[in-house]
């Protein structure tokens, strides 16, 4: 057996935002991808991926029925057969590893379950997120179920906000241009809940609150319009503002390493740095107005161009 696959995700914009009902977009991110297998492998990874899955299909027993229920008896047998989920997709990077192995599940074993073929209406979309997100928790505490939603329809989302969310279409690529978004390694994992849990205990001091409203979140909204409209100079004015902000009040969350290569894009308009998911670690996300000025910069880094235009 060999599953379909189910590829990560990058959120461009808006994290930690989402949490409080902001705009966000998400877009695959055909790189890297996953997929269950059933090979009788001994290997270490597969045994580990399998005793996982074990783990994931308890929590699975315990949804709620009246959201969604599973063929778990046949998610019994297959994984007394050794499945597992076979992945290329980094964890603790920020790109949707646990996402992409919800999808997977989820569209091997739901019952009574939502395609990626029929019509699509609000109504679907939301109740595919709530389920996604029940999901997930297993593997974030709290989970707003957009990367397995984004891996499972394998399309870029705009969120409006928690209960608004519709399939989009992005500016196609240009393979001339100079302006990109790029994934820069930091070399070093992250989990998600603790610096979640850092960004709720902030949100308990007024000043904190209100820079969220009336900086982050309106400047990130801002952003995605000026993406989706293709209005590039405005977009770059904008994120150089948005990873102003970040590197002021989100310093927990920026491998320290990488603080000072932070200001060094800010100070030098080459490329301007924001948050991959929650950061901590993992990939940085990149946005440069020049590609090559930018890699000259970080040279000794490990880059990974994303998107050109």
């Amino acid at each position: 057996m060999k599953g379909p696959l189910f590829y990560a995700k990058i959120l461009l914009f808006g994290e930690y935002g989402i949490i409080k009902d902001s705009k966000g977009l998400s877009i695959p991110y055909n790189f890297y991808k996953g997929a269950l297998r059933m090979d009788n492998t001994s290997s270490k990874e597969a045994i580990d991926s399998n005793t996982k899955l074990r783990e994931f299909a308890k929590h699975l027993s315990v949804l709620d029925t009246q959201l969604v229920h599973f063929d778990l008896e046949r998610l019994a047998t297959d994984l007394n057969s050794g499945m597992y989920f076979d992945s290329s997709i980094p964890q603790g990077y920020g790109v949707g590893s646990s996402g992409a192995l919800v999808a997977a599940i989820y569209d091997r074993y739901a019952l009574e379950k939502i395609t990626v073929l029929e019509n699509l209406t609000r109504t679907k979309l939301t109740k595919l997120k709530s389920i996604f997100s029940a999901m997930e928790s297993f593997f974030h505490g709290k989970s707003s179920g957009l990367d397995p939603l984004n891996s499972f329809l394998s399309l870029p989302i705009l969120i409006h906000s928690k209960s608004d969310i519709e399939p989009t279409g992005i500016p196609s690529q240009s393979q001339h241009g100079k302006a990109a978004v790029f994934l820069l390694d930091s070399g070093m994992t992250s989990e998600t809940a603790p610096m979640v849990s850092i960004f709720m205990d902030n949100l308990e001091a007024p000043a904190f609150r209100k820079m969220m409203k009336d900086e982050f979140i309106t400047i990130s909204d801002r952003c995605i319009e000026h993406f989706l409209t293709k209005n590039t100079p405005a977009l770059f004015e904008d994120v150089k503002k948005l990873s102003s902000v970040v590197l002021r009040h989100f310093t927990p969350m920026i491998p320290k390493p990488f603080l000072a290569l932070w200001k060094k894009g800010l100070d030098s308009n080459a490329y301007y740095l924001k948050l991959c998911g929650s950061g901590g670690g993992g990939y940085i996300l990149g946005f440069t107005s020049d590609l090559p000025k930018a890699k000259a910069l970080l040279t000794g880094h490990k880059l990974e161009v994303v998107y050109t235009f």
